[in-house]
């Protein structure tokens, strides 16, 4: 049976006041099953607090709307409180506790994705709760709680009782919640928005890679990341993850058209994609895009901490590391067709600027 590799929305699972949390079905789109990768979204109002929890998978966070404060317990480690804001990329790792609140007027936004090869199911998230109507200690008997916490009935009941949220509130506006401290941001995260090119090219697009050299937390999470910025109508090179890992790529702004090609030269997928859209191409598949004339952005995460992709076309395409004579078998054409190919995309790597 064929998979369904076309661009899908979340859906909201859970929320109130306080903001919701949204995420991608593995049912609507089987490439998370069938990739043992998990997506969601958290979206904060303000004032808004999702509740401490931890998870059955390690992920990639990307905030892409607005600005907080994250809490980050690493197991067996100090309480991170770090500032977020848009374009922030964060890895956490298994085994991690976090905390998330909005105390501005815009809302924030934060994008979840990452391995759920070891998770309780496949393709999909599974948060455990601290507090609230879902948390963990709701299922332990008073006499347990009372035990471990070393404290009274009435203590255990309001510790246990007393928070009829779940997962998400809305804390009143004159509770003060702690400061982020900018030495607890070092290592944490890194603005993919702020950080050094790794690639640019001029009226085409550029490139920040997250890898283990400027956040070295992602070999923790094995998985790097990157975000893309395209120029209006620029075109990404056709390329492939060429040491089988999977790319899953969220939208971020604009739209365009996209192409995957897989087995037997045949296209799976042409489509257009716009932001909020999310898809997964699978292992050495070959994809392009081409941006609408507002440009287009993505965010993905590679299930490789460092990864290495070929591309098919540009100044680093795979074409001009091969000889002459096999370039003429192989597209059986005479050598001046083939001087005419290798001449192209001398200069353009990986990005190629509208056609004048």
């Amino acid at each position: 049976m064929e998979l369904d590799l076309s661009p899908k929305l979340a859906k909201k699972v859970y929320g109130d006041d306080g903001g919701s949390y949204h995420a991608w079905c593995p049912n609507e789109l089987p490439m998370l099953r069938e990739g043992n990768i998990g997506a969601a979204k958290l979206a904060l109002e303000k004032n808004g607090f999702a509740l401490p929890r931890y998870s059955d998978s390690s992920k990639v966070a990307y905030v892409l709307q607005g600005a907080g404060v994250a809490g980050i317990i690493l197991p067996e480690s100090e309480e991170k409180v770090i500032a977020i804001k848009k374009g922030d990329a964060i890895a956490l790792p298994f085994g991690v506790i976090t905390w998330w609140y909005n105390k501005d007027d815009t809302e924030l936004v934060v994008l979840f994705m990452g391995d759920t090869s070891k998770a309780h199911k496949a393709g999909q998230f599974t948060d455990f709760f601290l507090t609230g109507t879902n948390g963990i200690f709701t299922g332990f008997t008073t006499d347990f709680v009372k035990r471990a916490w070393d404290v009274d009935d009435a203590t255990a009941k309001a510790l246990v009782g007393n928070q009829n949220g779940k997962g998400i509130v809305k804390l009143d506006a004159n509770v003060k919640m702690p400061e982020p401290k900018p030495d607890h941001r070092k290592g944490m995260a890194l603005n993919c928005e702020e950080a050094p090119l790794d690639t640019d090219i001029k009226n085409a697009g550029n490139v920040v890679l997250l890898n283990t050299k400027n956040l070295p937390l992602v070999g923790q999470v094995g998985m790097g990341a990157d975000l893309v910025r395209l120029e209006g109508n620029a075109m990404c090179s056709p390329g492939f993850s060429c040491d089988s890992a999977l790319q899953v790529t969220y939208i971020v702004k604009g739209s365009g058209r996209l192409q995957v090609v897989g087995v037997d030269g045949k296209r799976v997928l042409e489509t257009i994609v716009k932001a909020g859209n999310l898809l997964i191409v699978p292992r050495f598949f070959v994809v392009s895009k081409i941006a609408d004339p507002d440009g287009l952005s993505w965010f993905s995460i590679i299930t490789t901490p460092n990864p290495v992709f070929t591309h098919l076309a540009g100044s680093i395409g795979a074409w001009k590391a091969i000889s002459p004579e096999v370039l003429q078998a192989a597209f059986k054409v005479p050598a001046e067709t083939e001087k005419v190919f290798r001449s192209k995309r001398s200069n353009d790597a990986i990005f190629f600027p509208p056609p004048k």
